[in-house]
């Protein structure tokens, strides 16, 4: 099996995960609460665990490695490249949704509320999708390290965990704004599907064009790190009155989890 073919495999198993969440709206009119929170928590520790040691800490040597720019400056441009693609991303999902919501007593505002809100969850998957397939493609120089190859897996079992709750957070919205179960269900599925196409994209650059490696592991890692601080964590802490360190145990759980792999394989 080629490294393109794992990519694939792997994004259409955090796909899975959307769908499974999306299919929570077939048994349950809410999950549970405090299984969300504490795979979320868990979810965003795995990735900023990941980060450093399956991403940042490659990008810098292979920079290092190779001839050209110093590797302080791939890394640190890679990083803060793959932050700003997802906040653009936010920025611009956000604007459009204001113009949809501006849009009162319009006939076509319930189906704007839709779209926008199947397209934002389809957006911020596009970066995942692309840091598993990255992820995948590094192990092009080390294709029988068990390091390389457990590191690609532990990015997209963190990220498909984090899917699971995002299937959810499109197919039950829907289902209250009067979408059948079964419909709610294919739009939440689908915001997930671009995840394997910027899975194999990614790997494919990474394979066949691997000067922009280091590049593309920091970008991912900037993507990663965006996304499990300002909506992960934050949204794994909304019961935290209740239970003020339940979902910080997944944090460290899941933080613990990624180092003790990398640690050990090393």
């Amino acid at each position: 099996m080629n490294i393109i073919e794992m990519a694939l495999i792997a994004t259409l198993g955090t796909w899975l995960m959307t769908a499974l969440g999306a299919a929570t709206v077939v048994f349950f009119k809410t999950p549970a609460p405090k299984a969300l929170n504490l795979m979320l928590g868990f979810a965003s520790g795995v990735m900023i665990a990941a980060s450093f040691w399956s991403l940042l800490q490659p990008a810098i040597e292979r920079a290092e490695a190779a001839a050209g720019l110093p590797a302080y400056i791939v890394a640190t441009v890679g990083f803060l490249a793959g932050a700003g693609f997802m906040w653009l991303s936010d920025k611009a999902v956000r604007l459009a949704r204001g113009q949809a919501d501006s849009a009162q007593g319009q006939p076509n505002e319930r189906l704007s509320r839709i779209i926008m809100l199947v397209l934002s969850i389809t957006l911020h998957n596009i970066p995942e999708g692309l840091a598993v397939g990255v992820a995948f493609g590094a192990m092009k120089n080390g294709i029988t390290s068990t390091e390389s190859l457990m590191g690609a897996i532990t990015i997209a079992i963190g990220i498909g965990l984090q899917n699971f709750p995002e299937g959810a957070a499109v197919s039950l919205p829907l289902r209250r704004e009067g979408c059948t179960r079964r419909r709610s269900f294919l739009l939440g599925q689908a915001s997930g599907i671009v995840e394997p196409i910027a899975g194999v994209l990614g790997a494919w650059l990474v394979v066949y064009v691997e000067a922009i490696l280091p590049f593309a592991l920091s970008f991912a890692a900037g993507a990663m790190i965006l996304v499990a601080v300002h909506e992960l964590i934050p949204e794994c802490q909304r019961e935290q009155e209740k239970q003020p360190y339940f979902a910080t145990m997944g944090i460290i759980s899941g933080f613990a989890v990624m180092m003790l792999l990398d640690v050990m394989l090393g």
